[in-house]
């Protein structure tokens, strides 16, 4: 394991502060001893609050391991956290309390894509740095990138990359019929997609998108039929997801329909809440809970133990955050935001999931991709990997142009 590895590696001491220790210098002794802060913004109630959850407990658990063996530069990590409601109004209050108020060093947490663009931005303005590890639109990473803003989950791009190419071979040619919910990452995930599908020769029967939280997918089913489509590709999530393929199973939908989806649409969280209906589901993601190493079966288990339950990618990415800026705060030697930018772009991690590199470009994480299949009887269920695709080859062109 190479000397930036996580969780458990332990660096020695600064110089300096080596040296202040062993003088006895009580200012730097006190300075040591400080908390690094981290704000996290996430939803923690509402339809999302099952992946803020996730997000939760990846992070909580990631700075356990690392406080125990001794913090980052001996000091101790601290969370603060806020719920954003999945709401970008309530997202902005909610960091800018944070940023002004709490003091906090960096921010991460934001699931709603719009919520990690417009706290992007309050980011520049306060001069700090934030990552996201749940939000999917390739915006963040494209047109609307932001020096202050990183990216350490696959983007929409890498998810299609992956999902598309298992589709060719098992359903060559496939009519595909999309459903998405009516905002930023619901669209965006669509049209990623729906590009890649296209590119390997699958056909477009028709779209729609419902609004975010609906409670009753029926009333599209008409149209659904009507396409005769062979795959629907759906990036609901949460409860939604729920509410969706249960409604599905109960008009009949799913005995001839191939349901796939984006990263998150099923996870260990709302798997329980949908059953049977999830049997099958396929979708392109950065991570499964089957993965078969050593760094994520320890992880696995260490979650389980923690939560009685696995971890999905949520969990997995946000873990594999306070790993990220471990390395980042000890290659900077410190916090300040230039220097901690610069640490970042271009850094390699390990993570439950494997390596990551930071692309210096565009602040989007490289990594391996996987095509999951769901197999669930309503009791037991498993996330078992069909597909993989390099993560040279899953991310695509560097599109920012603002850095």
């Amino acid at each position: 394991m190479s000397k930036n590895a996580f969780p458990r590696s332990v660096h020695a001491l600064s110089p300096l502060l080596a040296l202040l220790m062993a003088s006895g210098a009580a200012p730097g002794a006190a300075q040591a001893a400080d908390p690094i802060r981290i704000g996290v913004v996430t939803p923690l109630s509402g339809t999302y609050a099952p992946i803020g959850q996730q997000v939760r407990w990846g992070l909580e658990l990631a700075t356990k391991e690392v406080n125990a063996a001794g913090g980052v530069m001996g000091r101790q990590i601290e969370l603060l956290f806020e719920d954003e409601e999945a709401n970008p109004a309530v997202a902005t209050q909610k960091a800018e309390k944070l940023f002004q108020v709490n003091k906090v060093d960096f921010l991460t947490g934001t699931v709603n894509s719009g919520s990690t663009l417009a706290v992007g931005q309050l980011a520049e303005r306060n001069g700090r740095l934030i990552a996201t590890t749940v939000s999917f639109s390739d915006a963040i990473t494209t047109d609307k990138c932001s020096p202050n803003v990183f990216r350490v989950n696959a983007r929409a791009g890498q998810q299609s990359a992956a999902l598309a190419e298992w589709l060719a071979k098992d359903k060559p040619k496939a009519k595909v019929y999309y459903l998405g919910p009516d905002y930023e990452m619901g669209r965006s995930t669509v049209a990623a997609f729906k590009s890649a599908a296209e590119k390997t020769g699958a056909q477009s029967t028709g779209e729609v998108f419902a609004p975010l939280g609906s409670k009753d997918y029926s009333q599209y089913f008409g149209q659904l039929r009507a396409a005769r489509p062979s795959v629907l590709y759906t990036s609901t999530a949460g409860n939604d997801t729920v509410r969706l393929l249960t409604q599905m199973s109960e008009y009949g939908l799913l005995r001839n329909l191939t349901i796939v989806g984006a990263s998150g649409t099923v996870t260990a969280q709302n798997i329980g809440a949908i059953g049977k209906a999830a049997d099958g589901f396929v979708t392109g993601v950065g991570y499964s809970a089957e993965l078969a190493t050593p760094e994520n079966q320890a992880f696995v288990a260490a979650f389980r133990k923690e939560y009685n339950t696995a971890p999905d990618l949520y969990g997995a990415d946000s873990y594999g955050l306070i790993g990220f800026f471990k390395a980042a705060v000890e290659k900077a030697g410190g916090t300040d935001t230039d220097t901690l930018r610069k640490a970042m772009e271009g850094l390699s991690w390990t993570t439950p999931q494997g390596s990551k590199t930071m692309r210096a470009g565009d602040h989007q994480a490289i990594q391996d991709m996987y095509a999951v299949r769901i197999a669930s009887d309503g009791t037991s269920n498993r996330f078992d990997v069909v597909g993989t695709v390099p993560g040279d080859a899953a991310i695509g062109p560097d599109l920012c142009t603002r850095f």
